[in-house]
């Protein structure tokens, strides 16, 4: 690594993530041996699968519920990602249309849900509600941030919810010209959690089998190398990954993002910087970045790295390129010059897949009994909540608010063929950090990051 990033003497890159590393990373549990017949087969223990098995157990517990995992529990962007319990949708206003404040509301509904199972299931995940900040660093980010909150009144988010705040307000950031904040946004433990809904889960009688690779899913068919379970109804959970299975490879992009996490830092640093709570920290870059302070006082900061590999490749092991390392370490100390004193301890990279219109969808076909929830591009923490509770409903046949809400069945077109597909994302990434720099001269947002959006369509 460059000597220009301070690494601590049991710095670690890599090796899952840097939530794993208190408890250690858990050894998975039993594959499966044999086939086996059950009501429900969900493929994926993550956040989706496991709130899935949770709310079918509790109000079916005679249902024969089966999670599938190709690791272990919370393997995924469940155990790697930035701990934000966001109300924020995962999606755009616009495109889920008239629908939209419902799912909005049933968005911010779903942190307390969270909590309440947390403190009902006894799952020790480091939660707090401590709200969400998101600054501006240039004078078109400030343009950028004032204009989403006037748009955010258009969909029924009012003053309570998100408001323009003084930017020394909550947390004070190097040359923040303007901040909003809203209530609505917890910070977490990532792997705590998984490994807390794991416990549950297996406790109602949920059988986990990790190290079970599923490669493929038919109808009322979930295909192993060490036996099928067969099931009236077979879930896909398995998000970023799900390019791996055969003819989802266009189904949904695996964008990487990566994390780093400092050192303990002193009372004086959190003195000097006003960030007294459990406040969330997010930007209006286009290359933006998302932070949180942790339980034991480190900054975990996080950003792009790497953001696509060709051909759908997903990078498993979470290593992270150093420049990438280098470049998060250079934004972190930007926003806080009295990180530099500071070291970091550990890096790592997780996956999160993108739908071809950046909204995601919940779906369960009564003729097949294939389901799936997903494409949460990084809003999954919340969002994982509210799918499980809605396929629930779709899986038992009941119609209720959830299951007309308009991410239900929603159909998306495929992503490009290779190489358009990678192209298309290393160039959008491109004009956005070319943005970025144009923008701190500049009292509009860049052309370049509007085509940036057009390309993808963003």
């Amino acid at each position: 690594m460059s000597v220009r990033v301070p690494l601590s003497s049991e710095f670690v890159n890599g090796d899952v993530s840097f939530w794993y590393r208190s408890a250690g990373v858990p050894a998975p549990g039993p594959r499966l041996d044999g086939g086996l017949e059950a009501d429900v087969a969900i493929v994926g223990a993550g956040y989706t699968g496991l709130w899935t098995a949770y709310y079918l157990k509790r109000a079916r517990p005679s249902l024969r519920v089966v999670l599938l995992e190709q690791e272990f529990a919370g393997f995924g962007a469940s155990g790697r990602n930035g701990g934000w319990l966001t109300g924020d949708l995962a999606g755009s206003h616009e495109r889920y249309g008239t629908g939209a404040r419902r799912l909005q509301r049933e968005m911010y509904a779903s942190i307390d849900e969270v909590i309440a199972v947390c403190e009902t299931e006894s799952i020790d995940c480091d939660l707090v509600k401590g709200g969400v900040v998101n600054v501006a660093r240039t004078p078109s980010q400030a343009a950028r941030l004032r204009e989403s909150v006037s748009a955010a009144r258009e969909w029924g988010i009012e003053e309570p919810d998100l408001r323009l705040v003084d930017p020394a307000e909550h947390v004070r950031v190097a040359g923040a010209q303007a901040a909003s904040w809203s209530p609505h946004c917890a910070r977490i433990q990532p792997a705590k959690l998984a490994q807390g809904l794991a416990r549950v889960v297996r406790g109602l009688g949920v059988p986990i089998y990790e190290r079970t690779p599923v490669t493929e899913i038919a109808p009322q068919r979930a295909i192993t190398p060490y036996g099928t379970v067969t099931a009236g109804h077979v879930i896909r959970a398995t998000e970023g990954f799900t390019a791996r299975l055969p003819g989802l490879r266009r189904q949904w992009l695996p964008m990487n993002s990566s994390m780093i996490v400092t050192e303990p830092l002193p009372p004086s640093f959190w003195d000097e910087v006003g960030w007294r709570g459990a406040e969330l920290l997010g930007d209006m870059a286009h290359y933006y970045m998302y932070a949180q302070r942790t339980a034991d006082d480190r900054i975990a900061f996080g950003g792009r790295g790497r953001p696509y590999l060709y051909g759908s490749r997903v990078d498993a092991r979470g290593h992270t390129h150093e420049w990438t390392v280098e470049a998060l370490w250079r934004l972190l100390t930007e926003f806080f010059p009295a990180a530099r004193s500071s070291s970091i301890a550990h890096a790592w990279s997780g996956v999160l897949a993108v739908p071809r219109d950046w909204c995601s969808t919940v779906h369960v076909d009564p003729a097949t009994g294939l389901g799936w929830a997903g494409g949460y591009t990084g809003h999954g923490v919340t969002t994982t909540n509210l799918a499980g509770r809605t396929l629930r409903d779709l899986i038992l046949g009941e119609e209720t608010e959830l299951t007309s809400l308009p991410w239900v069945g929603r159909k998306v077109r495929a992503w490009e063929p290779e190489p358009l597909r990678w192209l298309g994302v290393h160039t959008m990434y491109r004009l956005y950090r070319v943005a970025d720099h144009r923008e701190r001269a500049m009292p509009r947002t860049s052309a370049l990051a509007r085509f940036a959006d057009l390309i993808t369509g963003h």
